[in-house]
């Protein structure tokens, strides 16, 4: 199966250390191994390959060299300077890692000028009908596959929720209790595993660190912390409040989405969900290869007046977006913040929609399923 990057990421190779992120079990690893099949594949969390490391005694008669879990060593950003500044990129580098890393984007001097970084998602609609991974089925079919067993690789193949079930189990655990620990040293695990139990309560909603505070009986710093670092193992996602210009917005109170949708019990907290991280993986997708700067916001005031999502792509407006499970009727926050956004596509995304609408105001009522086969926020190419 060929990934969306695939291609992005093998034209860098001549120039640039490729740094490749993403959650666990996106299938980093097997689209870095897919890449150059001849590989000399090292992984810092074995004992082996942490000697040749040492050494730096990996094959370099090898078409490409693949560092996985590198940022696990200490001052790793100096030692892959060092590579590059003395053996230049000869055969090509590409390191990956199943945190965030916020670190790639602080590295300052020392790896500045000689990297590009990818994000790799986990599957969605959009990449599953385009690789045509399951050329038999349609599209409605695909996305309940997803519905029901995410898009992480194994369990999405698998097809089977009682198998992603118990993936889901092993895979959480994995993160909290091994690089949860292995990244920050962390102590308070069962706290933070509190924390997710009651972030996917409020998937879709506003949330409060006070209220959370409270709830695990800490402090807002702490929780912010705790949250930080959740984001940073690529488990959650965070949404902000647009508030420029806006009367009465809400200025400080995030939404957290789960990269693994399937976390949502509710209906509509999940298509919500499940929408956010289409529309993330593209602003990423353009962010990495493109260069454009992007954001993914939501519209809130104090009085209750709301929109699901706000798209910014290079300080232009492009789309503002309300998720719905069957309602066709226009939401109400389209007649309250359209006129802040005259030149942005207004869009009701609807899951069971019998029959499409446009208005005149320019406000379209589309079927969400369709709309996520060809998510397209703006042309591929851009001047």
């Amino acid at each position: 199966m060929k990934r969306y990057l695939q291609t992005h990421i093998l034209a860098d190779f001549p120039s640039k250390i490729v740094l490749l992120t993403g959650p666990r079990q996106c299938g980093k690893t097997t689209l870095a191994k897919q890449l150059r099949p001849t590989a000399d594949y090292l992984n810092y969390d074995s004992a082996e390959d942490r000697l040749i490391l040492r050494k730096k005694s990996w094959d370099r008669k090898k078409d490409l060299i693949i560092f996985d879990e590198l940022h696990k060593m200490h001052q790793w950003k100096r030692w892959l300077k060092g590579i590059y500044d003395t053996e230049g990129i000869s055969p090509p580098l590409l390191v990956t890692g199943s945190a965030k890393l916020d670190t790639y984007r602080k590295v300052g001097d020392s790896l500045a000028g000689r990297y590009f970084q990818y994000r790799l998602h986990p599957l969605d609609l959009k990449e599953a009908i385009a690789q045509s991974i399951f050329p038999n089925e349609t599209a409605e079919v695909i996305f309940d596959r997803l519905w029901k067993c995410s898009g992480f690789p194994e369990p999405f193949l698998n097809g089977n929720p009682i198998f992603y079930r118990r993936w889901r189990k092993s895979h959480l655990d994995i993160i909290l209790r091994q690089d949860l620990i292995d990244l920050h040293a962390v102590r308070d695990i069962k706290a933070i595993e509190t924390l997710v139990l009651l972030l996917k309560q409020r998937i879709g909603s506003t949330v409060s660190y006070s209220s959370l505070a409270r709830d695990l009986e800490s402090d807002p710093n702490t929780i912010k912390r705790w949250l930080i670092l959740l984001e940073n193992l690529y488990i959650i996602f965070r949404v902000t409040p647009y508030s420029e210009k806006i009367a009465r917005s809400l200025l400080k109170e995030p939404k957290f989405y789960f990269y693994d949708f399937t976390q949502a019990e509710d209906l509509g907290a999940r298509l919500e969900n499940i929408t956010a991280c289409a529309i993330l993986k593209e602003l990423h997708y353009l962010e990495d290869t493109q260069g454009v700067e992007t954001s993914l916001n939501f519209l809130r005031t104090k009085d209750g007046k709301e929109l699901d999502f706000l798209i910014n792509i290079d300080n232009k407006i492009t789309h503002l977006i309300e998720v719905k499970s069957s309602d066709d009727t226009p939401a109400k926050g389209f007649n309250h913040f359209a006129p802040y956004f005259e030149s942005a596509q207004y869009l009701q995304l609807v899951k069971t929609l019998t029959r499409e609408k446009t208005y005149p105001n320019g406000l379209e009522i589309r079927s969400l399923i369709p709309w996520l086969t060809k998510i397209q926020l703006i042309p591929s190419k851009i001047d």
